[in-house]
């Protein structure tokens, strides 16, 4: 962020308890630090720690120093003596952030934990990761996107039905053993497993983002970016009243882009809803493929369908059929362990999903990511 929105002042002020802790800091040392974090980014905590780290401590005895000043400085948590300037920053940064420190950086008198990570409360923590999306301010909404970055969703491993051979395992590879027992003249000491090849499960989502989801759609757009970085097996579709693949535009490295290239690539956004056609277009151009057939498809919507009920029966069944899993996330599960489709949509498509999971909170995406790689 640009030094004119007012921070530079903060940041002299973090110099300046530096400075009467006991570091030797400069004025030019003072101002190399307000240019590095100009063109850092101040949402992320991260940045301004070691912005200031590499331009205000010189010697390696003052990093403990340095780490106890910052925390201090930017996450104790004093209202009443916060100045204005501090509040406003504090609303720039997720209120759940966090900095780690390297585990050899530790104090040795610590508290396990103490100096390995500072941060805000935790129990803001855990209230971010239960609020529902749609419950959320725009400033909560960011600060999860963040949060939702780090989410790790790898795809299942799924067994081929091609053999390699392996020192260890439970099944003998006789073919080796005797051709390697015929070329030593039978005095073949070795013996040799074989097992099955195993190779990373595509995994489709088809996001809804029709009006009905709009609380919702920019979030599983993230949680779908943050799979499809992970691996390049995750293709990504979004439909309102027709399906558009988005995959290469949430390929792009840089998040905030993705997110920008795949909102200008969809046309229908916040508009009706057509789950049956967005299906039926998908089995037909994409599903049959390699993309489709063996695929755990994540389908995320409300159910809220405007299309012919036939149609969704029509292509809910083809698509069981050729997927390995059907995952259907409904927001509108929420929390409940016994939830019963009352949408249209829903009791048509229920007896062709394998299993209904909620992704109204970040609490419940990351339960989908750790329930997602064990399926089998």
């Amino acid at each position: 962020m640009p030094l004119s929105e007012g921070f530079d002042e903060l940041f002299v002020e973090f110099a300046q308890e530096l400075r009467a802790a006991g570091l030797v800091i400069g004025s030019d040392d003072v101002i190399t630090f307000c240019r590095a974090v100009g063109v850092l980014d101040i949402s992320d905590i991260m940045d301004v720690y070691w912005g200031g780290r590499t331009t205000l401590v010189r010697r390696r005895d003052n990093i403990p120093l340095y780490n106890e000043i910052f925390q201090r400085f930017f996450f104790n948590n004093f209202p009443e003596e916060e100045s204005e300037i501090k509040k406003k920053f504090r609303a720039q940064v997720s209120t759940t952030a966090t900095v780690e420190i390297p585990e050899n950086e530790r104090q040795e008198d610590g508290e396990p934990g103490d100096e390995s990570k500072m941060g805000f409360m935790a129990a803001s923590h855990e209230i971010f990761r239960n609020k529902s999306f749609n419950e959320c301010t725009p400033e909560e909404l960011a600060a999860l996107r963040k949060m939702m970055a780090t989410i790790r969703l790898n795809p299942p491993i799924r067994r081929t039905r091609r053999i390699q051979s392996t020192n260890k395992g439970k099944n003998l590879n006789m073919r080796r053993y005797v051709r390697e027992n015929m070329r030593q003249m039978g005095e073949s000491r070795e013996i040799y497993y074989m097992k099955r090849k195993e190779k990373l499960r595509p995994v489709v989502f088809i996001l809804d983002i029709s009006g009905s989801m709009a609380d919702y759609s920019r979030n599983l757009l993230q949680l779908a970016y943050s799979a499809r970085r992970a691996n390049q097996k995750v293709e990504v579709f979004a439909f309102g009243t027709r399906l558009t693949r988005v995959t290469r535009s949430l390929s792009n490295r840089n998040p905030d882009q993705a997110m920008e290239l795949a909102g200008s690539e969809v046309m229908d956004w916040e508009g009706g809803t057509r789950i049956g056609d967005a299906i039926m277009t998908f089995l037909k151009k994409w599903g049959r493929g390699r993309m489709g057939r063996g695929a755990i498809v994540v389908i995320c919507s409300d159910g809220l369908d405007r299309g012919e009920p036939a149609t969704l029966a029509k292509s809910m069944e083809a698509l069981s059929r050729i997927a390995y899993r059907v995952v259907w996330m409904n927001p509108h599960k929420g929390n409940s362990e016994k939830y019963v489709p009352t949408s249209m949509g829903m009791i048509i498509a229920d007896p062709f999903i394998d299993e209904v999971v909620s992704g109204h909170n970040l609490k419940s995406l990351e339960e989908f990511s750790r329930k997602l790689v064990s399926i089998r």
